[in-house]
């Protein structure tokens, strides 16, 4: 599957790993003038993945007069109006976006790395086995939704998806994203010429889009072959940890310790790279959203492991409470309590406590 390529790509440039990249079919990765890196087919670097589309999105609906105006593909979704048209306009653009590397700075960070970490997890979903389809259905929403979230797209979006098994639909018109991906890229191929003055791809590449489109959905969906982080020596045991979401609950069932030492070698372990910086977040993350999104009181065992080396437990407690935001939604979802978490407050540096203030 070439999204496998690129994804190795991705990671490779987004942290400056220096490897050779990977042989895709149709698409390869440019540097922009924004310092930005996208997606562009090959040989058409006037064009990013992510913008093809810019130019036929409808004027938003919210602000201008919508009297005797319909979708562009009523004739095949009846039920569909303008509104749900700009959202589906949106998951499209927040879908294909999924492959940017954006120019990162403090205000955009955070939901860099939700976004990154959630498409990754959904991508692990289908193949989760040590969890209950409850639980799996809970933690899938959790994921999806700081996908969304973290683009960011706005509220109408953010709350206008759900899962109906494995097809994510429009929830109020029932409507798969799937079907509506596919007739979309069809309806821009097959009347090409009615749209040439706004398009500048041709009906093959447009093709080509809608491939590594349903490429990206359906790991959204859970649909397609895990994605792995690669390895890197030293990294080893965190990785297994984090590219199959089950050894880590298997690990942490037997023995705390065993996933506790891991994060302590990660953290203290060889000279710091952008990669390895980013496997002890994902594996922070994997902390959090596995083990104490289904029983916050966990975190009383990893203070306890790492009482002994202070400095270790308050970087780790620190990092893992302001990387993310996934902690404030995990108490406000389960209505807890910090303050019956002395142990883990005290650890708190002036930016946690800023985070966390409404919450102290």
């Amino acid at each position: 599957m070439e999204l496998d390529a690129l994804y190795h790509n991705y990671l490779n440039l987004k942290f400056g790993r220096g490897l050779p990249l990977l042989k895709t079919d149709r698409f390869e990765y440019a540097l922009c003038e924004d310092g930005s890196t996208e997606l562009f087919l090959t040989g058409r670097e006037n064009e990013p993945f992510t913008n093809w589309t810019s130019d036929l999105r409808p004027a938003d609906p919210h602000y201008t007069d919508t009297t005797g105006r319909a979708p562009v593909l009523a004739s095949r979704f009846e039920q569909l109006d303008v509104y749900g048209e700009q959202v589906l306009d949106y998951l499209l653009l927040t879908i294909n976006a999924t492959t940017s590397i954006v120019p990162i700075h403090p205000y955009n960070v955070m939901n860099d790395r939700m976004k990154h970490y959630c498409f990754f997890q959904l991508a692990q979903w289908a193949s989760l086995t040590m969890l209950c389809d409850e639980q799996k259905a809970g933690l899938r929403d959790f994921f999806f939704w700081f996908y969304l979230y973290a683009h960011p797209v706005n509220g109408e979006t953010l709350d206008a998806f759900s899962f109906c098994g494995l097809d994510l639909i429009h929830t109020n018109t029932g409507i798969r994203v799937q079907d509506y991906f596919k007739v979309y890229h069809d309806h821009y191929a097959r009347h090409h010429a009615a749209y040439k003055d706004r398009l500048t791809l041709l009906p093959q590449e447009i093709e080509a889009c809608c491939r590594l489109t349903l490429q990206l959905l359906e790991a959204v969906e859970g649909r397609s072959s895990r994605l792995k982080l690669p390895p890197e020596a030293g990294l080893e045991p965190a990785l297994r940890l984090i590219n199959q979401a089950d050894e880590l609950l298997a690990a942490y069932a037997r023995n705390s310790s065993e996933v506790f030492g891991v994060m302590r070698n990660v953290f203290t372990g060889v000279t710091s790279t952008p990669y390895r910086e980013h496997v002890i977040s994902m594996l922070l993350d994997n902390y959090v959203c596995y083990i104490l999104y289904f029983d916050f009181n966990q975190i009383d065992e990893l203070v306890e492991f790492f009482r002994d080396s202070p400095p270790l437990c308050r970087a780790i407690v620190n990092r893992m409470f302001t990387g993310t935001i996934f902690i404030q939604k995990i108490l406000q979802q389960n209505r807890i309590d910090l303050h019956n978490y002395e142990n883990v407050t005290s650890l708190f540096d002036e930016n946690s406590r800023q985070m966390y203030r409404e919450y102290l």
